[in-house]
């Protein structure tokens, strides 16, 4: 789950990591208030959306009267914002963050991760950082240094110093790094994220650190066993694709691909599996949907939903390994669902497992224009061969 830099900032202060002052605007009314309270002459007026890139894309602007903080957030608020980092639709923009005009001397990067190599919180600087951070870490990696810390010392002191010095800080801005660092990886830990990112991490005129930016990702699996009851509450639906959004309603893993195959299968590694085969037969997935191991005829329906809510969907390919889950009860929802939904695509179905003859022979006796397939890869044949007369 991503949270908006305004909420991640938010979560910031409450570990005593220094941000700029700041509030967040749902129109231009608001944008403009806020500025009043800040003061001073100068300020930033900032898209709220989750993806990166958005200074390049027009998503950032210093504003140096209150007229133009009210037009520029008139002007953005209700539009999307396309970026590197998004579709060709962007995200939508329902908020603007209005912050305090700052004396900027330099831009560092900070960033922690779960390493899953190292099993370990792995801790990311650099003294170039800015908008250009991707092509730094493309192009020159010596300029990023890191730090592993070790779960049961936990961070280390000596460890922020070695950042710090790594990335040109002296004097007390040493103090102020061991600080943020200390509050980033309590944070870390308390609030489940896998990832934090602060892009930049600013030295001001006077000297101070300030997070100019920030970036947090929480785990999905903490979210989804409770772990993180707040952290929910931030959850914004319209950052996300709307079927996905919809599939998490009906606890089902969906995503969203670029191809013209939808695919309902059950368990996550037979989905990617699935998705790799029907590509070396010359086929596009048009996204992966994991039902899980214990579904029923409902979710069996909804699957099917969501797959056809696609216009770009040609055909569907179900490919189900009944364990836990029995073949002919998902037999019975395929052909329930393709009643209902009135599929008019191609519709190729594997079964195997668990009461896979009861299965095959209800869908053979049910009447619908459904193509058996022996295995995967006969599946993934029949489902290309299907598109293609189909077109």
């Amino acid at each position: 789950m991503n949270l908006h830099e305004y909420q991640s900032k938010i979560l910031f202060s409450e570990y005593n990591i220094p941000v700029p002052k700041g509030d967040v605007a749902a129109s231009a009314d608001e944008a403009v208030a806020i500025a009043d309270k800040l003061g001073g002459s100068v300020w930033v007026v900032k898209a709220q959306v989750h993806a990166g890139g958005r200074g390049k894309a027009g998503g950032v602007k210093v504003c140096k009267s209150r007229d133009e903080v009210r037009e520029y957030a008139q002007s953005i608020l209700g539009t999307h914002l396309v970026t590197h980092q998004t579709d060709d639709k962007g995200m939508p923009i329902n908020s603007v963050m209005v912050e305090q005009g700052l004396d900027i001397q330099s831009e560092l990067y900070l960033g922690a991760v779960v390493d899953r190599a190292s099993k370990r919180v792995v801790f990311m600087a650099s003294a170039a950082g800015g908008m250009d951070i991707e092509e730094v870490a493309a192009k020159t990696p010596e300029k990023i240094v890191s730090v592993e810390v070790n779960p049961v010392a936990g961070l280390q002191a000596f460890q922020c110093r070695q950042i710090a010095f790594a990335i040109g800080l002296k004097g007390d801005q040493i103090k102020q790094l061991v600080k943020v660092m200390d509050g980033l990886y309590r944070l870390f830990l308390a609030s489940d994220l896998s990832l934090i990112e602060i892009n930049p991490l600013i030295v001001t005129g006077e000297g101070t650190l300030l997070a100019l930016d920030a970036k947090l990702n929480v785990d999905d699996n903490a979210i989804e066993v409770g772990r993180q009851k707040a952290i929910e509450a931030m959850y914004d639906p319209s950052q996300e694709d709307p079927t996905e959004v919809e599939a998490k309603q009906h606890n089902l893993n969906y995503i969203t691909l670029d191809g013209n195959i939808g695919c309902m299968v059950n368990g996550a590694g037979l989905a990617m599996a699935t998705m790799d085969v029907i590509k070396v037969h010359g086929g596009e997935p048009a996204n992966f949907l994991d039902v899980g191991g214990a579904t029923d005829k409902d979710r069996v329906a909804a699957a099917f939903k969501l797959i056809l809510s696609s216009p770009a969907v040609a055909g569907v390919l179900v490919n189900i390994f009944g364990g836990i889950v029995r073949c002919d009860m998902i037999a019975e929802g395929i052909v329930n669902a393709v009643k209902e939904v009135g599929v008019k695509v191609p519709v190729v179905v594997r079964l195997e497992g668990t009461n896979v003859d009861q299965g095959k022979a209800l869908l053979k006796d049910s009447g619908m224009d459904l193509i058996p397939a022996d295995d995967l890869s006969d599946a993934a044949k029949k489902m290309v061969a299907a598109i293609g007369k189909a077109a």
